[in-house]
């Protein structure tokens, strides 16, 4: 199987470019439905209260925001191993995404603290990690508009990416290697979750809708980055050609 030509920019254009709408649009709704019986419907929690309701945007975003990065991670180890452009564009185009959802995930995390442990910040083990998630995201995009689009940066940028990672499992593990103030946690910790299946439900479907709306407009940054770098080059061939500028 030829690797680059199945992951080639033009396949990932002609099918994508057809499913982005509709995924942001399901996006939306499903998001909208979750947020919806998460704030009004699910039950007050018997410690929290109401201030637990944000958990239903905060772990979203936060979880979303380490997907994108392992999803990243991939993505730079095939460009690294195989120099296939489609992989750095997936880096390029999500790292932004990934950055305002880490950066979302730390606001209503302060949001939620502020409360709990009567301070909007604290240095505990899984705060500091996520803290140190969002700098990598900041300086892969800050290393990609200073170097700009050559093989030096997408090389340049990948392997960053790949050095990140390593902040990924100590994100996870945090709260079971430190004592913390973060609580465990709820839905990747290889067991059956404890949470009420009344707060669960609209945390998992909020956690989809996100998911939905993010990969489609990863899509469309995507598309819109093939465009810049490829069609649009040839674009302005073309149009030399044809009025005979050198």
């Amino acid at each position: 199987m030829n690797l680059q030509a199945w992951l080639s920019c033009k396949k990932f254009f002609l099918w994508s470019d057809k499913i982005w709408p509709i995924l942001i649009y399901l996006g939306f709704v499903v998001l909208i439905i979750g947020w919806g019986l998460g704030l009004f419907i699910a039950p007050i929690d018997a410690q929290q209260g109401d201030a637990y309701r944000i958990i239903f945007v905060h772990v979203p975003c936060a979880s979303g925001g380490m997907v994108i990065y392992l999803s990243l991670t991939v993505a730079s180890i095939v460009y690294w191993i195989w120099r296939i452009h489609l992989a750095d564009i997936i880096v390029v185009a999500f790292a932004p995404i990934g950055a305002l959802l880490t950066f979302l995930a730390l606001i209503t995390g302060s949001i939620w603290g502020k409360p709990m442990w009567g301070d909007w910040w604290v240095w505990d083990a899984r705060l500091t990690s996520c803290l140190i998630l969002l700098f990598f995201y900041l300086g892969i995009i800050a290393l990609r508009q200073a170097m700009g689009n050559n093989e030096q940066a997408s090389r340049a940028c990948s392997l960053l990416v790949i050095i990140g990672s390593i902040n990924l499992p100590i994100i996870h593990y945090s709260v079971n290697w430190w004592h913390t103030l973060h609580q465990p946690a709820t839905l990747l910790a290889w067991q059956v979750p404890t949470m009420n299946k009344a707060m669960l439900l609209p945390l998992i479907i909020s956690m989809l809708g996100l998911a939905c709306v993010t990969f489609a407009i990863g899509i469309l940054n995507a598309n819109k980055n093939i465009i810049h770098r490829y069609y649009y080059k040839d674009y302005i061939q073309n149009w030399l050609e044809v009025f005979d500028v050198s």
